[in-house]
């Protein structure tokens, strides 16, 4: 198995004992190193640095960090990504969340920022990692327009859209929420196997009401995919494994 999208940072000093215990359970972690309030991309960098090779960073700025319009941390994201443009396998977390962002001011702050990092990942020749909430098919027209290719994390849009975005070769992360996401477990339901990665987005979104979430609970993604699906754990977690390294072309 493999976590396609988590924050190992944000568990701070208990981050490598985090990874140690996902190598027992999952293959690999792909880890959203986004730049979001106290957690600032070079910070969380230098944190899990020491882990590549299982964890598989992304960097990215966080529309909930962008609707603040601060574009001193935009150029200094934008070098640090550019710095290390070779080792990153996505530029993201990035997008739009208007569920927070409820102002045109915000609003306008978070679409300047996430185009400025959708045309960073076009020249950097990028796939990008997308948080879209209550905005989805704004953000996939625009990554349409930009022609890149797309991983729409932790998707709870309409599932009429997460049909038109795979059909259009994207892929959905399904994650550890399922159970209590309604729209999360209907786009499960009406997906493709073939499109489909599974994520616990750790230490958010846990199973387990109280809990903090963590990377091998995806575990629970995948059995909840293979029961809605009717099919065998194992293909679920085949399949969704194959997705993931194809997407992101992990060299594990």
């Amino acid at each position: 198995m493999i976590d396609a999208h988590c924050h190992i940072e944000m568990f701070k000093g208990r981050a490598g004992e985090v990874v140690e215990e996902s190598k027992k359970h999952l293959k690999a972690v792909v880890d959203s190193i986004t730049e979001y309030r106290k957690f600032h991309v070079w910070k969380s960098w230098e944190l899990l640095e020491p882990y590549f090779g299982f964890v598989f960073p992304t960097l990215g700025y966080a529309p909930n960090e962008a609707r603040r319009g601060n574009w001193e941390k935009v150029k200094r994201v934008e070098e640090f990504i550019r710095e290390h443009a070779d080792e990153i396998v996505a530029v993201g977390e990035i997008g739009l969340d208007f569920y927070y962002a409820k102002t045109e001011e915000e609003r306008k702050n978070q679409r300047e920022i996430f185009h400025h990092f959708l045309n960073l990942a076009v020249e950097l020749d990028k796939p990008v990692v997308l948080h879209a909430r209550d905005a989805e098919r704004e953000v996939f027209e625009a990554i349409q327009r930009a022609g890149v290719k797309a991983y729409f994390h932790s998707y709870s849009g309409p599932a009429e859209l997460a049909l038109e975005i795979v059909g259009n070769g994207h892929i959905i992360g399904i994650n550890t929420g399922i159970d209590f996401i309604p729209e999360v477990r209907k786009a499960a339901e009406v997906l493709p196997l073939e499109s489909i990665v599974v994520e616990t987005d750790a230490p958010y979104m846990s199973p387990y009401k109280g809990e903090k979430n963590y990377p091998w609970n995806v575990e629970y993604a995948v059995r909840r995919i293979a029961e809605i699906k009717g099919l065998e754990f194992e293909e679920v977690e085949k399949v969704t494994e194959k997705n993931t390294i194809q997407f992101f072309d992990l060299k594990l």
